[in-house]
């Protein structure tokens, strides 16, 4: 394997006792937004929260991953699924690499049936603005179920 990509998980407040087992499953499988690394090892240098909206340690947490090697932050995929999903995140893509100049991925393991189907029915994502933020998440129905 080549050098790795190291990459820092940014997850929303309302889940901060989340222990992180599907977004670090997904990074050992390679599965959701983290499938671009398939051919790479990877390494996690930071893990943390948003610190609660709207959003107060985008403005710093992302630099203490830096100075741990972060070139990637991914905000993670509960930040998508959470009802409501996240207002700011959209403010956090753009500010990250304006501020740090890391690269920013949204998601991290694939989007789950059961927040699919609840979205679905709400119609919370059928602006084509969601689009590009749900791309690296939104898996095909197998996919979703395993990780529902």
């Amino acid at each position: 394997m080549s050098t790795p990509v190291r990459v820092g998980i940014i997850i929303c407040d309302r889940y901060h006792t989340c222990a992180g087992g599907k977004c670090l499953r997904a990074l050992r499988a390679r599965d959701g937004a983290f499938a671009p690394y398939k051919d790479r090892d990877v390494e996690l240098v930071g893990y943390t929260t948003c610190g609660g909206c709207p959003g107060g340690n985008i403005e710093y947490a992302p630099e203490e991953m830096k100075k741990n090697g972060a070139e990637v932050i991914h905000l993670a995929t509960g930040l998508l699924v959470g009802y409501p999903p996240c207002p700011h995140i959209d403010a956090f893509r753009r500010f990250i690499p304006e501020k740090y100049g890391m690269q920013v991925i949204v998601g991290t393991h694939p989007i789950p049936q059961k927040y699919f189907l609840t979205h679905d029915a709400c119609g919370t994502w059928q602006d084509e603005a969601w689009k590009p933020l749900l791309e690296a998440t939104l898996a095909d129905e197998a996919t979703r179920l395993a990780y529902d």
